[in-house]
Order: C-alpha cells, then structure tokens, then sequence
C-alpha cells in the first residue's frame, strides 16, 4: 500500500471523534485532550511487516502528565505484538521524553526512554517505525533510537506471524507519565492540542494477497533496511550515549538476570 494522501482514506476515529478535526483538507488532524476525554484514531487496514511514519507535532508548553502515543499492535488479548512511541509530557521548560516498548508473543515489560534533543511542540517532527525480517526500527527523523533484531535463532520472540494496526491516542496518564506520577496534569492548562500530517503507511495489508509479507522483494526487506548504515549507527550511538534515561537491560532491581535479547548487540 502507498501512503495515504488523507486522514480519512487510511485512517478511521476511534475514540471521541469530537476531539479529532481535521485541518487542511484532511491531510492534517488536531488531536483535542480536555477534562472530558482524550481521543484516538487507528489504521482501516492492519499490515504485516513493511514501515509506518507520521509527522506529530507534540502538546505545546506545560504538558506534565500527557501521553500522545504512536504505536502498531496486533490486538489480539492474550499474544499481543505491539510496538509503541509514547511521548511523555512535562513541566514547561523541561524535556520532553519520548518511551519506546516491544511486545512480542504476549510479553512486554522492555522499556527504553529518551530525553529528545529538540523541543518537539515547536514544529513537526518524524516519527518512523521500521518492521521487516530482520529487526525493529525506531527512528526520530533520521535517527534510530532504538533496534529489537530478530534473534529468533537464540530463542528470543520476534513479531511476525500477527499484522498490526497503527494507532494513535492522546491521553491523561498523570499517575505514572511525568515524573513517574509526580508531576500531575495542570487542568487549567487544557484544552491540550497535538497535531499529525504526512500519514505514510507502506507495508502487506491483511487482509491482502498471501505471499506479499514472504515476499523478499518487498523494498522494507532490502539490503540497505536489513542493518543500520556506519551514518545510522554513529547517530544511535550517540543518542544512547547522550540522551538515554532509561533502558529496562540495565535495571537490576526489575532484572536480576539481563534478559537475553539485551545481549543481542544490534
């Protein structure tokens, strides 16, 4: 599938559709969070394997205790698959982090954040997700914060029997987002507004023809997308080294033993 010129050709509300206009269009959206609700939108399609990116522009300003997420999830109860962006608001002034996690077969629980390196309310920014046979890629513009390699040879899950649909929500989370649920929403700050355009989904649909996600032709499945470039690995580097907080490998206290996909190298 090619990307999607509008909201509403790939695209279907999901949540409150009285918070979500459309601007220019369709070709851009506003996402509304007040007292009364947030508000979502997923993809008409799910898709097994191929790349899915947006341009968000993020809530503006003191945002503590908002969750504006991008994610692909299988939705499925028990063996869910989900690849999630969340984008964890806060005090005015402070930065902004952005929360990345793997579900795979059913278990999650692999946290990674990033503080971002600009401030991402003041324009659009994109945010990309990479799927193919041989690792997840999450990219903020065009660099990759985050790998999850198909070690599948090491007995380590990897997605890719389930298609996942592509969702977005704008949330209050106050009790775990900022702060770990120190910083709460300051309501007389609301209505909070987030802003998407550039929908770009190009992957197998399924319901689809059977042999499209096998297919090695696929562009997503190609040399250049099979492993991060010398250019792509000095950036992740660098974010890792500069800008992570977080990374669920070296939390002792949650994971006495290192899980095994954190030895797995990229």
């Amino acid at each position: 599938m090619g990307r999607p010129t509008t909201f509403l050709q790939g695209f279907k509300v999901t949540w409150a559709d009285y918070h979500i206009k459309q601007i220019d269009g369709g070709r851009a959206i506003q996402l509304t969070l007040d007292q009364n609700s947030g508000c979502g939108f997923a993809s008409k399609s799910q898709y097994l394997f191929g790349r899915v990116s947006m341009k968000i522009k993020l809530v503006p300003g003191d945002s503590a205790g908002t969750v504006t997420a991008f994610y692909l999830n299988s939705n499925t109860d028990s063996v869910r698959d989900e690849l999630d962006f969340e984008f964890l608001g806060n005090r005015t002034g402070q930065p902004y982090t952005v929360q990345t996690n793997i579900y795979a077969h059913g278990k999650g629980d692999r946290e990674q954040r990033v503080n971002l390196w600009f401030d991402p309310a003041a324009d659009f920014h994109t945010y990309t997700i990479l799927w193919n046979h041989h690792h997840i890629v999450f990219y903020v513009d065009d660099v990759p914060i985050r790998v999850y390699k198909n070690n599948e040879a090491k007995g380590i899950p990897f997605p890719k029997l389930q298609p996942m649909g592509v969702y977005s929500t704008l949330w209050e989370a106050d009790d775990w987002a900022t702060r770990g649920g120190l910083e709460k929403i300051d309501w007389s700050k609301a209505p909070f507004y987030a802003y998407y355009k550039d929908f770009d989904i190009e992957g197998c649909p399924v319901p689809g023809p059977t042999n499209c996600a096998s297919n090695p032709g696929n562009w997503w499945e190609g040399t250049t997308y099979q492993a991060l470039n010398a250019l792509e690995l000095r950036k992740y580097r660098w974010v890792r080294m500069n800008h992570m907080i977080y990374d669920y490998c070296t939390d002792k206290s949650r994971y006495p033993v290192v899980p095994p996909e954190c030895f797995a190298g990229i």
